[in-house]
């Protein structure tokens, strides 16, 4: 019997230490969210270029907290691109109130959703975006979940950006932590990490271990994630995300 107690001690514990990100956020009042979907903004954030202004070819990765409750867990991830000479951008992403859940539309590339302020996690330009463009077109007509949609463990929209990045060569990107859905490979078991150098293991979504240069040592429990990047200087809590001082990602060298 002592056993037993000592067991569900345990898995109490463990279930504590996994939601303890997510119960913080729900308790500090961090992350202020608009009363109604209907009412909640949608305007850019004043991140991308304009491209009315802005010749070169563009490619940047965004993210922001889910709507509602959601938000205390994960975030929404999408991909925006913007072709050399164009004068607007195309907005690809999943959503999970349509038959089709697929889309790629011009659009704004840095709008909040629905009230939650988006963050930049990569930003690719000039003839290196030229080149990546054509190929996220490809990966994104190829998605193999386009009117599939579970919002945990996938396939979702972070499946579905984690999806293109890994079939695009030269896209390498790390998605966070707290991208739930991102692990989720279907029926495969290994695959590629997004951030190209790395691999990582997966059962369905619901438990799961990646390794990355990017992405650094991600441990997925029923889609949260503990790790650490030492690329990064940075540490990955459930619903938090990482906590790091650097972005491995690519960015414009703001070098003069």
């Amino acid at each position: 019997m002592k056993r037993f107690f000592k067991y569900i001690g345990w898995l109490l514990g463990g279930l504590l230490l996994l939601l303890s990100g997510p119960i913080l956020l729900a308790t500090s009042g961090s992350l202020q969210g608009a009363e109604s979907w209907q009412t909640a903004t949608r305007e850019s954030a004043g991140i991308a270029p304009a491209p009315e202004t802005t010749e070169e070819a563009i490619v940047q990765v965004y993210g922001a907290r889910a709507w509602s409750w959601r938000g205390y867990f994960s975030v929404h991830t999408w991909i925006a691109t913007k072709e050399k000479g164009a004068s607007y951008y195309r907005v690809h992403e999943v959503t999970g109130w349509r038959h089709y859940v697929v889309n790629s539309l011009p659009g704004e590339p840095d709008r909040h959703w629905y009230g939650a302020k988006p963050e930049l996690y990569a930003d690719i330009r000039g003839k290196e975006a030229e080149k990546l463009i054509p190929d996220i077109y490809q990966a994104v007509k190829s998605y193999p979940y386009p009117t599939e949609y579970e919002a945990w463990p996938g396939p979702n929209s972070n499946t579905f950006v984690a999806w293109v990045i890994r079939e695009v060569p030269g896209l390498e990107v790390a998605l966070p932590s707290h991208a739930i859905g991102k692990d989720y490979l279907g029926d495969q078991f290994v695959a590629e990490v997004p951030g190209g150098a790395g691999y990582q293991i997966s059962l369905g979504g619901y438990f799961g271990l990646l390794a990355g240069i990017r992405e650094g040592l991600e441990l997925n429990v029923l889609g949260l994630s503990f790790g650490v990047n030492p690329l990064a200087l940075g540490i990955k809590l459930p619903g938090v995300g990482e906590l790091a001082l650097r972005n491995t990602n690519p960015m414009p060298d703001t070098t003069p």
